[in-house]
């Protein structure tokens, strides 16, 4: 009981660690799993037994024989199908191709040259050698987007970054499973015809379950066969169904029929799909800490001891240093990316759960079989795993101000609110070459802002997931103009820190304009107007005009005469190619062909 409820603790403050300290956690995990295993059990415990014992020892152990493994399948299944949530195919069809050559062309780069290296270094046979290529391919969410969150980047590099890592887990897990299988049923001779018929099992399988049980779920959550409490555990028990169900057809066929299950999901009509998602956030967050640290403490010294040595440290900087921007400089070649972004995507590419996960799993299993080199696996990949992960924490942002990548001034502009006025404004900015990004929860406001070719994502403010469905390193500046006083309020004072660096605004509300109780720390991005003013201007009036000012005096006149109009309002002053927010700007400052932005009638003066 200890030990079962120790780890639940330690996980959840390493999560802790990690958001305190901006890395990612599997560093933290992995540590500790390591000290209360190999490390106590070598230095620390007089009898020699670990204080976290993974598998029962005859003494202690919180799983008996396999049990440990098991649970390691079903965690990472879920983990996995969380994965595949994420993948909607409107957001993956606007990364680009470097996407699409990345997860394919560099995969393929990462599988056939890790493997003859590791094969040439460590003396292993090809069998193994190309497992552990399989397993380091993934570059896991989990562990760059903290990394993303630190360091601020032009849109298109972290957009190539994260949905790298989400695009590629459930490939790198297919290619390991799919060489696991050819090792297991080949008998360690190779490609044997039984083996690809397993190969092709695993396909047909995999993906018929996933597809199929994925709209039933689709059929029983839509309509409403199941009360909403119990929404959540069905869908878990769901995807533990379709994973044990696929499995028994097709062994290791549950982890793509999972993935495959997410994706289908993700990219239908599915009442309270965001809920879903963040019961499986939620509990992805407390798989992994509970995995990382179970499978560290699993590990041996003697394990470790097989990657003290100089060959592990080549083998590590050969992935690091050549592999990797080798797949990266043939997966961008011809694209729009500068060289010092590609230097940085190149740096950039810590490890995550379903490698160190998988890794363990099968090389237990190996082990086991007597495959010779076996013992190999779990150690290589888990310093690949923890080796990159600190590496990249520790000097991602020194790196990216070395290559020129670091956004010294994020100009991007968040709008909280879609509305009608929000939109016009967006578009405004959008033509002025300012990234803007709406998001609200009225999902007719959000189609309309796409139609419109404005980026707008349907997201609740209050979940704290923002950062996992928008890329948003390179916004500095946020607006909230939403119809609720309290989400306005909400806004500037929760999120203006993370994404109102360079200035947080906010409509006033009705009571302030009514009344004229306006403070000037109230940010306000309009003091004459409130949300409604704004959206009646923008519905009779739905465009923004320029209006030339040459001097200080000229500014105050034609201000004046913009606001004596029932339905115009300012809202900026443009000095150069910037934009400054009315309220806050010093007239002292105007030059000539300066401009002052409205919105509504426009008008001669």
């Amino acid at each position: 009981m200890v030990e079962l409820a120790g780890i639940i603790i330690l996980g959840i403050l390493a999560q802790w660690v990690a958001w305190k300290f901006k890395i990612p956690a599997i560093l933290p995990l992995i540590l500790i799993g390591l000290l209360v295993g190999p490390v106590a059990a070598e230095f620390f415990s007089s009898d020699g037994s670990k204080w976290i014992e993974p598998i029962w020892n005859g003494k202690k152990g919180l799983f008996p024989g396999d049990g440990l493994f098991y649970f390691v399948s079903l965690a990472i299944s879920i983990i996995l199908f969380e994965g595949g949530l994420t993948l909607k195919q409107s957001e993956i069809s606007n990364v680009g191709p470097v996407i699409t050559k990345l997860i394919t062309l560099g995969s393929a780069v990462t599988f056939i040259v890790s493997g003859i290296v590791a094969h040439h270094i460590f003396g292993l046979g090809w069998e193994i050698s190309m497992l552990f290529s399989a397993l380091i391919i993934v570059t896991g969410p989990t562990v760059i987007s903290p990394i993303l969150r630190n360091v601020p980047l032009k849109k298109d590099v972290a957009a190539v970054l994260k949905w790298e890592g989400i695009l590629i887990d459930p490939i790198g897990a297919l290619i390991a499973v799919l060489v696991f299988e050819f090792i297991s049923v080949g008998g360690g001779s190779g490609f044997t015809k039984t083996a690809l018929l397993e190969f092709g099992k695993i396909l047909l399988f995999g993906s018929t379950f996933g597809f199929t049980f994925a709209h039933a779920l689709i059929f029983i959550v839509n309509r409403k066969l199941v009360p909403h409490y119990l929404l959540n555990v069905v869908s878990l028990s769901t995807v533990l169904f379709v994973f044990v169900l696929s499995d028994l057809f097709a062994h290791e066929s549950g982890l793509l029929s999972v993935v495959v299950m997410g994706m289908v999901i993700a990219n239908s009509k599915i009442h309270s799909f965001d809920e879903l998602l963040y019961f499986k956030e939620s509990l992805s967050v407390l798989l992994i800490s509970i995995l990382f640290i179970l499978l560290a403490a699993n590990m041996d010294m003697s394990q470790l001891q097989l990657i003290f040595n100089w060959e592990a440290l080549l083998l590590f900087a050969i992935v690091v240093l050549v592999i990797r921007p080798l797949g990266v400089f043939l997966s961008t070649r011809g694209s729009t990316l500068k060289l010092n972004e590609k230097l940085f995507i190149s740096w950039v590419g810590p490890r995550g759960i379903v490698a160190a996960g998988i890794a363990s799993l099968f090389g237990t299993k190996l082990m086991k079989q007597g495959v010779v080199g076996a013992e190999y696996i779990t150690p290589l990949v888990f310093m690949i795993v923890l080796g990159t992960v600190l590496l990249n924490a520790t000097t991602a942002r020194l790196f990216a101000k070395l290559v020129g990548v670091f956004l010294k001034q994020s100009e991007a502009i968040v709008i909280i609110g879609a509305s009608e006025a929000a939109r016009v404004i967006a578009k405004y900015l959008k033509d002025n070459d300012r990234r803007v990004i709406l998001l609200d929860q009225n999902k007719d406001y959000i189609e309309k802002a796409r139609n419109n070719e404005i980026e707008a994502f349907d997201i609740d403010i209050y979940n704290d997931s923002i950062d996992d469905k928008v890329e948003l390193s390179d916004v500095g500046y946020l607006i909230a103009m939403t119809g609720s006083d309290v989400v306005n309020k909400y806004a500037i004072t929760q999120l203006s820190e993370l994404y109102g660096e360079h200035g947080a605004y906010r409509v006033a509300s009705s009571k302030e304009v009514k009344d004229s109780e306006i403070e000037e720390e109230m940010n306000l991005f309009t003091e004459n107007d409130d949300y409604f003013n704004l959206n009646e201007s923008a519905r009779d009036y739905p465009t923004i005009h320029e209006l030339i000012v040459k001097s200080e005096e000229d500014f105050v006149t034609k201000l004046e005469k913009i606001e004596e109009e029932i339905k115009s309002i300012p809202l900026f002053v443009k000095v150069g190619d910037t934009l400054e927010v009315l309220p806050t700007f010093n007239t002292a400052n105007i030059k000539e062909n300066n401009a002052i932005v409205y919105l509504g009638k426009k008008l001669e003066i």
